[in-house]
């Protein structure tokens, strides 16, 4: 996890992004807007005028609170509404309900299935003032685990807000004993609760600097794993703990280990007994793998090696007498967790491959039940064009013409001749082998014999970085290459760029191309994982010639597919306009919030809870 400005790791819920070093798990409650319930998931309210629980009912306790009903009725809203309770024939408390305080039921009860606050329906949510809110329904305290999650990761002065919860924890691993602590800042209806260790004090992002990865991240997401697992249960959060009913949303190979405490640490000993575990696995090619003999350091009960347990192929391994055993927390996770997700539905079916499992694929393929892909929303606030402060002209899908001053502003900027006719291509990511930049590097004489102009934004191989200096070099008044990485130079080139040339070799899920598509800018793609999901392939005698798709999404990974694909879309530029802007306006109409993503999500959720949890 990672750090306070000098403290922290965290636990949190939102779309994620590098940055610090410290580990983030948020944590979703309860929010009342005329029913028991909250919100779905990324579809939060300000909470004005709502009255806010954060746990599941059982017996006269909430969420592990000690304080029973009468501290939520302390709580409760004086605008004409009270909190009422409903009782089974044995007086236990099964339900919450609000009342007008004449008496009469506002609305109905709730009951106890699942013995969690449940509701059999979804109800239109109207505050205490009338005035109609979103849809809420009432599911599970959520805790996502993760290393990093915006905006916290940015920078560390994000991380202001966040106050020391005074409360310390002993973590029995790595044989000894380990003292963690906790900050925590209630924003935007969420508990962020970050957790703080000396080993997240370091300069770098959370999973390494400049040098590489940090030798000790098995050590500081263990950590984060056992800090993930006691949060819920020790934390007084608004007054509240969480208590035991949680379903775990725990995100790749640096929260992994969660799924598996639970299962080998908690429920044996009857706590945990109903929570629920999910994996989200962002990126399979990093799995967490370490040397056998680091097992004792993990804090699991020594049965429960064979669930972390990994063995190299013979051709993987170092020598003759390398017996290839070793520990593999993600592994551990696919074993244990009661769901597995992806960041897009076809990397789901590609890591059940050969080619794309990584050594997994056969584990992955037998639980193909309980595998699921989601897309990734983005944030349509940030990366909106009619409203974005770093572009020199705002435009929207029915202004498209001022887009052509983004495209002169960015040429200025660069240095390359101002012609706004001229097909400007663009690249954002890292410059590394899994974005292709091989592909583009061996490309690049044939792709600047076209009359186009080349931007690239991006650091990484140093090989690749000298590369692009070289180029510009070379290409004077076609080729720009910026090395690094600027927020602000990002979306001038992707609101500038006519088209956004994206050949990874896999790619879980992608975002440039989403944000590309928002901005009317053609994504050009290799058809795999969520650029395949995500990039309808341009047909232009579709829909009675009017044409559909939003790009080109070419196969295979060829020097010589992506030139076609390329040359199709500088050729539709210039001499199809009417075509183009079709594309322009099909891809900045697509749907690609977080609100639809969501949906999915509270799916899996409630599917999480239909079958009984892991045990060995």
């Amino acid at each position: 996890m990672e750090s306070l400005p000098m403290t922290t790791k965290y636990l949190s819920c939102k779309s994620s992004s590098s940055s610090s070093s410290a580990v983030l798990a948020k944590f979703n409650h309860f929010r009342v807007i005329g029913q028991v319930g909250f919100a779905p998931l990324w579809r939060r309210r300000s909470g004005r005028g709502c009255l806010r629980l954060r746990a599941s009912v059982s017996g006269d306790t909430i969420g592990g609170s000690q304080d029973g009903p009468s501290a939520v009725e302390d709580d409760k809203e004086k605008k004409g509404l009270i909190l009422g309770t409903e009782r089974d024939g044995s007086g236990s408390v099964i339900g919450f309900h609000l009342i007008p305080q004449s008496g009469e039921v506002g609305v109905s009860g709730v009951n106890d299935s699942f013995k969690d606050i449940t509701t059999n329906s979804v109800e239109e949510a109207v505050d205490i003032e009338g005035e109609e809110k979103a849809q809420t329904r009432v599911t599970h305290n959520i805790v996502f685990v993760t290393a990093e999650a915006a905006p916290y990761s940015k920078t560390d002065k994000n991380f202001a807000s966040a106050v020391d919860l005074d409360c310390c924890i002993k973590i029995y691993c790595f044989e000894g004993v380990q003292e963690v602590g906790f900050y925590h800042e209630y924003r935007a209806g969420v508990d962020w609760v970050f957790v703080d260790h000396p080993s997240y004090h370091r300069p770098g992002n959370p999973y390494g600097d400049k040098y590489g990865a940090f030798g000790d991240n098995q050590f500081r997401f263990t950590l984060l794993g056992h800090a993930a697992c006691e949060a819920p249960l020790v934390l007084p959060l608004g007054g509240f703990t969480y208590g035991e009913k949680c379903l775990f949303l725990v995100n790749d190979w640096h929260a992994s280990l969660v799924p598996v405490l639970l299962a080998g640490k908690y429920r044996p000993y009857g706590v945990y007994k109903d929570a629920r575990s999910i994996l989200v696995i962002h990126n399979l090619s990093h799995q967490g793998v370490e040397p056998a003999l680091t097992y004792k350091n993990l804090g699991l009960p020594p049965e429960w090696y064979e669930a972390v347990e990994w063995v190299f192929p013979t051709w993987a391994r170092a020598h003759a007498l390398d017996t290839g055993q070793a520990v593999n927390l993600l592994k551990g996770a696919i074993v244990t967790a009661d769901r597995l997700l992806t960041v897009s539905q076809g990397y789901a079916w590609e890591i059940t491959t050969d080619e794309g499992g990584y050594g997994l694929h056969g584990l992955l393929s037998s639980r193909k039940s309980v595998l699921n892909g989601i897309t990734n929303g983005i944030d349509v606030a940030e990366w909106d064009p009619s409203s974005d402060e770093h572009i020199a002209c705002n435009y929207s899908v029915k202004n498209l013409r001022d887009k052509v001053q983004c495209k002169i502003d960015l040429q200025k900027e660069l240095g390359l001749p101002i012609r706004p006719d001229c097909p400007l291509i663009g690249f954002i990511g890292r410059l590394d082998y899994q974005k292709g930049i091989d592909l583009i590097r061996l490309a690049t004489p044939e792709i600047m014999e076209d009359d186009v102009q080349f931007v690239m934004l991006g650091s990484g191989n140093p090989q690749y970085e000298d590369w692009m200096r070289e180029t510009e070099s070379v290409y004077k008044d076609k080729f720009r290459g910026w090395v690094g990485f600027n927020v602000p130079i990002s979306h001038k080139i992707t609101a500038g760029c006519d088209i956004l040339l994206m050949p990874s070799r896999f790619e879980p899920c992608g975002l440039n191309q989403l944000y590309a598509m928002r901005y009317g800018t053609v994504p050009v793609v290799h058809g795999t994982g969520g650029l395949k999901d995500t990039v309808q392939n341009f047909n232009p005698y579709a829909q009675e010639g009017s044409g559909e798709g939003t790009g080109w999404a070419f196969s295979p990974l060829t020097k010589e597919s992506m030139l076609v694909a390329l040359k199709n879309a500088a050729l539709t530029y210039r001499d199809y306009k009417p075509s183009w802007e079709g594309l322009m306006k099909r891809g900045m109409q697509r749907n690609c919030t977080w609100e639809n993503a969501a949906i999915q999500y509270e799916q899996v959720f409630e599917w999480a809870r239909f079958d009984p949890p892991y045990v060995n």
